[in-house]
């Protein structure tokens, strides 16, 4: 009989709940000016620079430090920040941003186009693990004057792919701080120094990390905080009383245990929610190193995806929250191709006819071959898919390993040593294909740039296929070619995206103004106040 998540966690008060959790309004009153807000942080960060980790671990603090040309608003389109206003050519090949006057940085120097052109062609596009691929075709930056860039590429850029990629790819970083150094150890990448409505403090490792109020900040009479601090809490049982105790008044992006969020959301103390995160869905993903001998065989990819059966997973693991994916796209996405289900339904006669088909058979202690597992350990789902999966191939015959590493030692493990078999992690779609998913499959990003595409796989027609749709101004042909990649990846299947999820956030009711954009964890929060 297989374990049931509450036997699996030995837990007996879980209950299994709808994905419709309430959502119900904040009040709105005056706004009150002071105050500290309390904030979770779920895993030590070793860098605080979003001009180099694109990672909602990152956004989560930095974004309130350093600012991108553009944000979301509510409905999810993208606003102005540090650019107020943009053009492209006919053909798309000439992108022209007007940026903010009078910003200053934190340190007091001028913010300029030089910054601009700095970042896009040393930070995004030689570092930013999803920019990269966002601007292969980046030719040059011009800055005709101190307040206007000018984005020329090689091959078209829809205009629109832009702009919501420079949501999360468009944090702009001092040059005068980065230039003439080594950009990977410079100092600022734990000590941000940006234009936003809060100025960094200090960096306590593993306890938390403090940013004030910019009394310089380019929006008037904004702040309202007088400072943020976010607390780092490893521990999903200790973070859930701090919020219970008052110690904390938000947690976002999930990093609570789903049994806390569904105990949570009954009391009148707090809000359990997933509007404001809708910029920010995402898969568990299993990624296959093709380097392994058996994983190059497609045949095998299939079958360990036969063999797990994922809606189990997600009734008894993940509380109803979330479906099978039909592939890297979600099914909410106008990119979605019509009629799509998921391409490997759970089969295990089908799995064990792969394997046999592709000359692994049985030893004679039933093993056919065995795989190393590392988990990268995004959410508590994380390990307990590691696990079911371990189970679930057991059953055919794959001994699985799981090696335990923490988030960062479990990076460095897949995307820069490969060494691994499987993985197991989290993907995020960021409203386009093209902005933190394609990146995924297409080769060329930079060795070691975690969340791309580091197992040894390439496939030409791929490559091709994401670079049209990227390039492609008409939306409707953009549709079409998404279409046949996603048809190309599902059949060669180089990572599996499992699991079709929303994020969730826990705050306090004392909390105004919170949840009011697309992504607003990853916003600046310039507005957001605290009632007495």
């Amino acid at each position: 009989m297989r374990a049931t998540r509450r036997q699996f966690l030995l837990s007996s008060g879980a209950l299994l709940v709808s994905s419709a959790w309430p959502s119900i309004s904040f009040s709105q009153t005056e706004p009150r000016r002071g105050g500290v807000l309390n904030v979770h942080l779920g895993s030590e960060q070793r860098i605080l620079n979003p001009a180099l980790r694109a990672s909602t671990g990152v956004y989560i603090v930095t974004s309130k430090i350093i600012e991108s040309l553009v944000d979301l608003d509510a409905e999810g389109k993208p606003v102005a920040q540090l650019a107020t206003s943009w053009t492209s050519s006919a053909d798309g090949k000439t992108i022209t941003f007007k940026l903010r006057e009078g910003m200053q940085w934190h340190d007091g120097k001028p913010f300029t186009a030089a910054d601009v052109q700095y970042n896009a062609l040393e930070l995004w596009k030689k570092q930013l693990n999803y920019a990269t691929a966002l601007h292969l075709y980046l030719r040059a930056v011009d800055t005709p004057d101190a307040h206007t860039v000018v984005f020329r590429y090689e091959r078209p850029m829809p205009l629109d792919l832009l702009l919501r990629a420079l949501a999360d790819l468009g944090y702009v970083v001092p040059r005068h701080i980065y230039e003439k150094s080594n950009v990977l150890e410079n100092p600022a990448n734990t000590a941000p120094i940006g234009t936003g409505p809060f100025r960094f403090v200090e960096y306590q490792r593993g306890q938390y990390i403090i940013a004030e109020r910019n009394p310089n900040y380019w929006r008037k009479g904004l702040p309202y905080l007088d400072r943020i601090v976010w607390r780092i809490i490893t521990d999903k049982s200790a973070a859930t009383a701090a919020l219970e105790t008052g110690s904390l008044q938000l947690s976002a992006y999930s990093q609570l245990g789903l049994a806390d969020l569904d105990r949570l959301r009954k009391n009148p103390k707090f809000e359990v929610r997933s509007k404001g995160l809708e910029a920010n869905l995402f898969n568990n993903t299993v990624e296959f190193n093709v380097r392994r001998k058996e994983l190059s065989d497609v045949r095998v990819r299939r079958a360990i995806v036969h063999a797990i059966d994922i809606n189990y997973f997600i009734e008894n693991f993940l509380y109803g929250l979330g479906k099978p994916a039909n592939g890297p796209i979600p099914s909410s996405s106008s990119f979605s191709p019509k009629g799509a289900k998921p391409p490997y339904p759970f089969d295990p006669k089908r799995a064990e006819s792969l394997l046999e088909e592709a000359g692994y058979k049985r030893g004679k202690d039933g093993v056919r071959f065995a795989l190393k597992l590392v988990p990268i350990q995004n959410g508590e789902d994380v390990p307990l898919l590691a696990t079911f999966i371990q189970q679930s191939l057991e059953a055919v015959g794959i001994k699985v390993e799981i090696v335990q590493y923490d988030i960062a030692g479990a990076l460095t493990a897949v995307y820069k040593d490969s060494n691994f078999d499987i993985a197991t992690g989290w993907h995020q779609f960021r409203g386009d294909p093209a902005v933190s998913t394609t990146v995924w499959y297409r080769s060329g990003s930079p060795a070691g740039a975690p969340w791309t595409n580091q197992y040894g796989w390439k496939s030409e027609k791929v490559d091709k296929l994401i670079d049209d749709a990227a390039s492609e101004i008409d939306p409707a042909k953009r549709r079409a070619l998404y279409a046949q990649w996603v048809q190309a990846v599902n059949d060669e299947l180089p990572i599996w995206m499992a699991t079709e999820r929303e994020f969730y956030s826990v705050v306090s009711r004392n909390v105004q103004n919170g949840h009011n954009n697309a992504r607003w964890p990853s916003s600046s929060w310039h507005d957001t106040w605290l009632k007495a």
